[in-house]
């Protein structure tokens, strides 16, 4: 099979905003679809992997686009293994229709025993069937460049202010029986009001996952400015940290941090 993978979307129109815009959580979702079509027609999915006790988790995503598909566009996700080690793969993403790429995406993955919780070796899976799909950077095949930076480690400081406690409720339980990862980012991105997305637009996020929250567990979420990232574009950049509890009054535990770029 080829490397790259290209899988089919469209924007549908009750996953979009008010301003006729997808909603970041939901392109996020189609990258995950399309990462998960990509490793099981290759042989090193969760169709086989669950077979054998093991899982892949995401630990970090980010996404970086111009322009965010708008309702009823149809696109493609591209995916590719950009390299992989023991116990990490990097996979990345370009978002485009036949006129235009609206962006690209980077993450990292890691795979775990769903028994032990416990890293696995991901290289002994299929006798390391994954080295055979990696691409890497040298931009030797055609739809490999994926431009934008690295997922950055998310700084912040004690200045961070509690915003918002919620709780984790049945629908935020993935298929792993903790909180899905595309759901921190909605809690992360409705920090801001309706009026805020009138006049913003969302360039950038990056996400980094620590630990797993689980159902009924209160997520606290503290927001912090940490300056402009590019003043004559009139960036607005922002970090989110979502840390986990079971009972109120406890000491939260950290789940995960964003970074946010708006323009």
């Amino acid at each position: 099979m080829e490397k790259i993978g290209r899988y089919d979307f469209m924007a549908e129109p009750f996953h979009c905003d008010f301003g006729k815009r997808l909603f970041m959580s939901h392109l996020g979702n189609h990258l995950i679809n399309a990462a998960d079509f990509h490793s099981n027609d290759r042989g090193f999915g969760m169709l086989y992997l669950n077979t054998i006790h093991k899982t892949w988790v995401l630990s970090r995503l980010a996404i970086e686009l111009d322009e965010m598909p708008q309702a009823y566009d149809k696109f493609k996700v591209e995916t590719w293994v950009e390299s992989a080690m023991r116990f990490f793969t990097n996979r990345n993403f370009r978002i485009r229709n036949e006129e235009k790429i609206f962006g690209y995406g980077r993450s990292v993955w890691a795979m775990i025993d769903t028994q032990t919780r416990q890293p696995a070796d991901l290289l002994s899976i299929n006798d390391g069937a994954i080295m055979e799909y990696v691409v890497g950077t040298d931009g030797s095949q055609e739809g490999v460049e994926c431009p934008i930076a690295k997922p950055s480690r998310v700084k912040m400081t004690d200045a961070a202010k509690l915003m918002r406690v919620v709780k984790s409720v049945y629908s935020d339980i993935d298929m792993n029986g903790h909180v899905n990862s595309i759901k921190y980012i909605e809690h992360a991105l409705d920090l801001w009001d309706a009026d805020w997305y009138r006049e913003h637009r969302l360039r950038r996020l990056d996400i980094a996952y620590v630990a797993e929250a689980h159902f009924g567990d209160e997520l606290c979420l503290y927001l912090e400015e940490t300056g402009e990232k590019d003043a004559d574009k009139g960036m607005r950049k922002f970090a989110v940290r979502i840390a986990k509890r079971e009972n109120e009054g406890e000491e939260p535990v950290e789940t995960c941090r964003c970074e946010v770029v708006f323009g």
